[in-house]
């Protein structure tokens, strides 16, 4: 049989959820049984579901700035190979961009090489870099003309939308050290896998 959670720590239901309630809808499931957990998973499907937005746009708008297909991450890559105009290192790039697949960075390095987006210098004595080429630097650039017709533009059009941009910074900078912390928790203490039961 399962371990029964606490449930003591309930807090009193919000005046939205509860109207959301009485209009038919139940946001509980097996993740969102309280209050606190209905936002947080409210909030884990917005992130989800941003980031696979925010992954087509970036697919779209590289499309538009050469013939060449190539995945969110991909795209983001690139860009952060180009960030401050200087070469970067694998182990760089996946601490700048919270990854640890080193594998799959290596996977789209190839591809982005390939493509004559970004070249590599250096060896494994002496540390390999990369950085974008010419064309690379091209296509970034005409890509931040395409985001700040669209994108930037969209944005600016939202009254009020400069200080939700940097209240949503902040939360999820906040949300990606408390991840990290609990993924280490979880990591430290994971037990076998009947130890869940009781």
């Amino acid at each position: 049989m399962a371990r029964k959670r606490e449930t003591s720590g309930k807090r009193e239901m919000t005046g939205k959820q509860a109207a959301a309630e009485q209009a038919g809808f139940d946001r509980r499931w097996h993740l969102a049984e309280t209050p606190a957990e209905v936002d947080m998973t409210e909030l884990e499907f917005a992130v989800m579901r941003t980031f696979e937005s925010f992954g087509r746009w970036q697919s779209e708008c590289l499309a538009g700035c050469i013939d060449f297909a190539a995945s969110g991450p991909e795209n983001a890559l690139l860009h952060v190979i180009r960030m401050n105009d200087r070469p970067k290192s694998v182990k760089e790039l996946a601490r700048l961009m919270n990854r640890d697949d080193i594998p799959n960075i290596q996977y789209s390095l190839r591809k982005l090489i390939a493509a004559g987006l970004v070249e590599r210098s250096g060896t494994a004595r002496t540390g390999v870099s990369y950085s974008v080429t010419p064309l690379g630097h091209e296509v970034t650039e005409t890509f931040a003309e395409i985001r700040r017709a669209l994108l930037i533009a969209a944005i600016e059009s939202v009254p009020g939308f400069a200080d939700r941009l940097a209240d949503a910074t902040r939360t999820l900078n906040l949300l990606t050290g408390i991840y990290e912390e609990v993924s280490r928790v979880a990591a430290t203490h994971r037990r076998p896998r009947d130890g869940w039961a009781t």
